[in-house]
């Protein structure tokens, strides 16, 4: 062996995949497998053998040709899957997947018998989150007594053991687990008619939970022994592999949707619900939100265009008119507008200022993330990574630091699996430490001073736009100025 590494395993929903990262932070070896689903309105499912099977391709795959001392492994998964099993972890239903919400009738039940705890907790159970899906099976699924939850991580984590493991408490959130006190709230089970037996064991991330047996060793090629540590959902774990370790540091992730988490010292609480923290290994808190702007606009707007040309055109023109960029109705983050839809402000003239109209209204959006988690009382002046597949734009890049006024990095090698390598290395230590001698290149981007006060006038539209179509509180609007004129 010429080298020690830690593998990385991102389960998500298209594929599986896994990366082995040696003590430099580079990535020496790489495997991928494919997964399918069955959608049916609002069902959404996937078979649970798939995953293991998608899980054992992509490990083989990594470690074919990588001459390394496999040093541990953790995994993360789709946010609010679930699984019922035996008590020996065989599957007893489908895998219900993250945004499967043929609970949303049971999420007034859970609201109503979790509602002094969703308060405290500071955040607002969701039609897919997994608590409104368990009970929807409880109601609606022929299963026998000794029924276990299972969520996809610990699912995939008893495999590789051997036999069930304890969840963590990053993939537990959304099935109700009291981060501040770390026990299930048996009271508010007992109230929904849930047995406390169906529940698993939860640690934090990061803990150990096994070591990888023979008969999985055989399957996956992980050597026997590797240990085996809790890991985090995938935004989490995202976040982890940018780089965003301290307290007062973001990450933006700019796919589909546009996703924003932080660390914080202390749980941000916000009185809508629509930001929510999990909790990292050492105690810090990652605050974050999902707004239903994002890339995913382009793809509606331009299904067969050049983007990058598109880019290239937009760089060389100054675009006055703003669009909200969101693809369906309805709004989540950083306010909640059910009714809110797509619009423009001013003349974009053609394709290309259209183009550039989104872009800006991207950025913006992202601008009024940040002066919402501000309003929170969340430290937001430290280190902006921006991650995604709009990352890779290094137009759009430069517009969302001059929007923002700060400097922001996009680093290579930022995803979900190098995230999980990292945890995996530092365990319930500190992750600080875990990336210490990492050599991660990454692309900076300063902002333009003389752009400023173009896009704060541009900011002030969209802000007056979105106030006077009664989406934006005023509280928000109010500050959001303020702050454009610090």
């Amino acid at each position: 062996m010429s080298d020690e590494a830690w593998l990385g395993i991102d389960v998500g929903t298209q594929s599986v995949r896994c990366v082995a990262v040696n003590a430099e932070g580079h990535i020496v070896g790489s495997g991928s497998q494919p997964l399918t689903s069955t959608r049916d309105g609002n069902r959404h499912e996937q078979e649970p053998n798939s995953w293991w099977e998608a899980l054992a391709g992509a490990c083989r795959a990594a470690l074919a040709t990588a001459r390394v001392e496999v040093r541990g492994v953790a995994l993360d998964a789709t946010s609010g899957t679930i699984v019922l099993t035996d008590r020996t972890g065989r599957p007893l239903t489908a895998g219900l997947m993250y945004d499967d919400t043929r609970g949303a009738e049971e999420v007034r039940a859970v609201e109503t018998a979790g509602h002094e705890l969703w308060h405290t907790l500071g955040y607002r159970p969701q039609a897919s989150w997994a608590l409104p899906k368990l009970l929807w099976l409880q109601r609606n699924a022929s299963f026998g007594a000794g029924a276990v939850l299972r969520h996809q991580a610990d699912y995939l984590t008893g495999l590789l053991v051997g036999e069930p493991t304890a969840a963590d408490s990053s993939h537990a959130l959304k099935t109700g687990y009291d981060l501040d006190n770390e026990k299930w709230p048996v009271d508010v089970f007992e109230a929904l008619g849930i047995p406390a037996e169906v529940l698993p064991e939860v640690v934090r991330p990061g803990t150990h939970l096994g070591v990888v047996s023979t008969s999985a060793a055989e399957y996956t090629g992980i050597p026997a022994g590797t240990p085996i540590c809790g890991g985090m959902t995938d935004g989490c774990a995202a976040l982890l592999g940018s780089g965003t370790l301290t307290a007062g540091s973001w990450n933006a992730v700019l796919g589909t949707t546009l996703v924003l988490k932080g660390v914080t010292s202390q749980r941000l609480r916000d009185p809508l619900g629509v930001v929510y923290s999990h909790r990292l290994p050492d105690g810090n808190w990652l605050p974050g939100g999902a707004s239903s702007s994002g890339a995913g606009v382009l793809s509606a707007e331009f299904p067969h265009a050049d983007l990058d040309a598109l880019s290239a055109r937009a760089a060389q023109r100054r675009t006055v008119a703003v669009t909200y960029p969101i693809v369906s109705q309805g709004e989540r983050f950083p306010f909640v507008a059910p009714e809110a839809q797509r619009f423009t402000i001013g003349d974009a003239r053609d394709d290309v200022g259209y183009f550039a109209s989104l872009l800006r209204g991207v950025a913006y959006v992202e601008r009024l993330c940040f002066d919402y988690l501000d309003l929170l009382g969340a430290p937001v002046g430290g280190t902006l990574s921006l991650t995604g597949g709009g990352a890779r734009s290094n137009y759009w890049n430069q517009l969302r630091s001059d929007v923002l006024q700060r400097r922001v990095v996009v680093p290579e090698n930022a995803d979900a699996a190098v995230g999980m390598a990292i945890l995996a290395r530092a365990g319930t230590g500190s992750l600080t430490e875990a990336v210490h001698g990492f050599r991660r290149p990454a692309r900076t981007f300063e902002p333009s001073t003389a752009e400023a006060a173009f896009h704060d006038d541009g900011y002030a539209s969209l802000i007056a736009e979105l106030h006077a179509r009664g989406w934006l509180p005023e509280s928000l609007a109010r500050h959001a100025q303020e702050r454009s004129n610090r």
